[in-house]
């Protein structure tokens, strides 16, 4: 599923919500997760999962060309680990189980 594809599913769903709403929900929600992950906060959606940032340490690599010793530098990168829910619904290979419901609006 691509950013396009959420958009639409999120349009068709809700018919209250134009494309043009959809796509800025969308685009609020990425962002804000993007700029906490960058911030260096953990991120952690129930039922779905979290996301965090691993470090990983520097290293020497090879230059597969020459063969020549490459200094890696340090780098931090995000990471996904899958909540129960979504692991058990992918390997049931069932989509029901695996819906994150959403808050009921006033």
């Amino acid at each position: 599923m691509t950013r396009s594809d959420l958009v639409e599913e999120l349009a068709a769903r809700f018919a209250q919500l134009t494309h043009r709403d959809a796509e800025l929900a969308v685009k609020t929600v990425l962002d804000a997760m993007s700029d906490a992950l960058v911030k260096g906060h953990r991120i952690e959606i129930r039922g779905f999962g979290s996301f965090s940032i691993n470090r990983r340490p520097p290293r020497v690599g090879r230059n597969p060309r020459s063969g020549e010793s490459v200094q890696i530098p340090e780098k931090r990168v995000p990471h996904f680990k899958p909540g129960k829910a979504l692991r058990e619904a992918v390997d049931a290979g069932t989509v029901a189980s695996a819906k994150v419901t959403a808050p009921k609006v006033l």
